[in-house]
Order: structure tokens, then C-alpha cells, then sequence
């Protein structure tokens, strides 16, 4: 009989379901065990946590992190054996809410180069003193708290976000809309809280995201656009640290445990960028890709047989293709897309242990071509 002090574990079937998104408390079946998804606050690890957070790796799981799109890490190899001296490791060092579904509406994704009392690190607080006023939104949904100088965080997934308008104040944007509502920083959470409440009690759980909820939005007058977004590696220049480049996400325990050894280092910022920032670290002291290298614009999942539900090895493919494709590039290991969203200017999807290779489209789209081996792709592509 199961242990009913076990998390509920989902088990994808090898067809996949869009709508499970796992968390510490309910983690999810990979190939390589259990995968559980983890939200710092502010996406920020201090020294202490970082060295739990290795040790959390290497004694539960198979050592193996991810930093995803959205800012978050991911422990893999877990077991239910496993499971409780784990999360009790994890919340004893703050890395996990106790309570599971406080722990779920910590979606919170922080531009990057915050600095401790500007708006978005006073929103940010705020909205975690708060978190219990929040509504249990569907599962995959996010915020985005990107109050600097002008939006950095436009080409993640969120389904709320705090930004920078065209006049200089705040906005607080709902997904799939142009202009937003202005805000102050001490009417931010209200703002946001009441926002979320409506997308719940119009039905926001049948639509699962923001951007597909149809409903016309309450109360939306005197709307503002949004500034035009800065880039990737102008986020990272302001910010205090070091950028350090992690291709598909990949960051080993060995190697989260020897970021803070960089010098002057004193935390870990995660970003959603494929890296992280050693915060008061100077550039310079690790090799690492530059932040606009073509390998860390590639998007792979992690492919066969890492996850069950993928018919193909991709990070290899990916790898060798990033510095022959113009523009963004995902690799998928099967039409779910969990490496990105969105959409890609080249998207090679798995299906029966082949690839079909289409444009300007999301995993799983309209292919242009189908059914290609890897040395196919290779010579379409030029990088025989």
C-alpha cells in the first residue's frame, strides 16, 4: 500500500499531458526518476543555500540541476525512497515553502539585475508577505516582476507582469495584451491580487493561461504601453556580478557548489537565460559564453532517454546545429515543447525517432519537413 505521507507523484504517459507542471511537493516522472521543481525566493541562493542545495543533489538525486526558462532549478534522479529527508532538507533551508500550496504560487520571476530597495525588490517583498492572498492559479501560470529601467523579461513566459511604461511609471500587464494598467510600487500587489482573483472567478481555469483567457479585462481605462524591452546582455551588464553561461540549463551540483569559490561572490541570481549571476563577482574570473552566444539562444530539452515521453536525443543535435542557425533554435524531444513554449525560428521535433523540422513555430507545429535523421538535418542545414 502506498505511503500516505508521499507527495502525490504524476505519472506522464509516453503521449504526454500539457497540464502538469511539478513542484517540490509534486514532483513528476523522468526517465532518470523524479524530477522536482524549485523556486528560491527572489531567485536568489545565498551561500548556505547553494551548499544545501549541492548537498540536496547529490545525497537525494542523481546530481543533476536544471535552470529552466522561467528562473527556476529543478533536482532530477529523485526517488519516493528519497522524498522526505529531501524536502525537509530543502525547507529547513528555505529553499521550499512548508506549506504546498503557498510553496506553488512562488511563480515569481525577478528581472535579473534587482537591486536590494529599487521597485522590484520592494514589490517582490511585498507580494511574498502577501503570497496566502493569492488565488491557486493553474498550474503552468507566472508573474514577472520587471520594474527596472525598461522590460527585460518580455520574451519569458508569464502571465502577469509589473513593468516599465511608456511615461516611466509602473504597469501591471496581463499576457496577451499590449498596454497595461498604471500602478504605483505601494498599489502593486493590490493591483496584481485583484487581477488574479478576476481571472479566477471568470473562468480562468478553463483557459489555463492569461494570453488564452477571452474575457475582457475589468476596469482597464487610461491603459499604458510598455517601454521598448532592453536586451538580454544589457540586463546582464547592469547587473551586480558576473554572468556565467550554462547551455540548455545544465548546471551540475559540482558545479552550483564552486560558483560562490569565484572570487568575491557572495549569492547565486538565476536568470532565464541559460545562466546565472555570481552577484558581486567581476567578469572575467571564469571562462564562460558570452551571454548573446549562439549556444545559449538553443533550446533543447533534455531529451531521450533522460524523459520518457521523447523518441529522440537532442542536446548533441542541438549543440552541433547552434552556430549554423540564424535566430532562435529548439530542439524538442516530442511535440509537448517543454523547453520552450513559445515559438522558434527553426523547430526540430521528435516523433517515432525521427525529426520534422518546421519554421516559425512552436514543438509539434505544421512541419515543412518530416521524418529527418540527424545527419539529413546536419547536411540541410550545413553543419556536416
Amino acid at each position: 500500500m502506498r505511503d500516505p505521507s508521499l507527495p502525490p507523484f504524476a505519472t506522464a504517459d509516453r503521449h504526454g499531458v500539457r497540464g502538469w507542471c511539478p513542484t517540490a511537493w509534486r514532483p513528476m516522472e523522468a526517465g532518470d526518476g523524479w524530477l522536482m521543481r524549485l523556486r528560491p525566493p527572489f531567485g536568489r541562493l545565498g551561500h548556505a543555500q547553494a551548499l544545501a542545495l549541492h548537498d540536496a543533489a547529490t545525497r537525494f538525486g542523481n546530481g543533476r540541476i536544471d535552470l529552466t526558462n522561467r528562473g527556476a532549478l529543478q533536482l532530477r534522479g529523485v526517488t519516493e525512497a528519497l522524498w522526505r529527508p529531501l524536502i525537509e532538507q530543502l525547507v529547513a533551508a528555505g529553499l521550499v515553502d512548508p506549506i504546498p500550496e503557498r510553496d506553488a504560487r512562488r511563480a515569481i520571476l525577478l528581472v535579473p539585475d534587482w537591486r536590494t530597495g529599487d521597485d522590484t525588490h520592494r514589490i517582490a517583498s511585498a507580494l511574498l508577505a502577501r503570497i496566502d492572498e493569492l488565488p491557486d492559479l493553474p498550474a503552468k501560470m507566472g508573474i514577472a516582476i520587471d520594474a527596472g529601467p525598461a522590460p527585460a523579461l518580455s520574451g519569458t513566459p508569464a502571465d502577469f507582469r509589473i513593468e516599465r511604461g511608456t511615461g516611466g511609471g509602473l504597469i501591471l500587464r496581463a499576457e496577451g495584451h499590449a498596454e497595461g494598467l498604471p500602478i504605483d510600487v505601494d498599489g502593486a500587489v493590490d493591483a496584481l491580487v485583484t487581477l488574479a482573483h478576476w481571472f479566477v472567478a471568470t473562468g480562468g481555469h478553463r483557459s489555463g493561461r492569461m494570453a488564452r483567457h477571452a474575457t475582457p479585462l475589468p476596469g482597464m481605462d487610461a491603459l499604458v504601453a510598455p517601454l521598448p524591452p532592453r536586451s538580454r546582455a544589457e540586463t546582464i551588464r547592469a547587473a551586480d556580478g558576473a554572468f556565467r553561461g550554462a547551455p540548455f540549463g545544465e548546471l551540475e551540483a559540482g558545479r552550483l557548489a564552486s560558483l560562490l569559490s569565484d572570487g568575491d561572490a557572495r549569492a547565486i541570481r538565476l536568470t532565464p537565460w541559460r545562466g546565472v549571476i555570481l552577484e558581486g563577482a567581476r567578469p572575467g574570473a571564469e571562462p564562460s559564453p558570452d551571454p548573446d552566444d549562439p549556444l545559449l539562444r538553443v533550446d533543447a530539452c533534455p531529451g531521450r532517454p533522460a524523459c520518457p515521453q521523447a523518441t529522440v536525443a537532442t542536446r548533441a543535435i542541438a549543440r552541433r546545429l547552434a552556430p549554423h542557425v540564424e535566430g532562435r533554435l529548439h530542439v524538442s524531444g516530442c511535440a509537448k515543447g517543454c523547453a520552450c513554449p513559445g515559438e522558434a525560428d527553426l523547430v526540430l521535433t521528435g516523433c517515432n525517432g525521427r525529426f520534422d523540422l518546421a519554421h516559425h513555430a512552436r514543438a509539434g507545429g505544421p512541419p515543412f519537413r518530416e521524418g529527418l535523421t540527424p545527419d539529413q538535418i546536419f547536411a540541410l542545414l550545413g553543419a556536416s
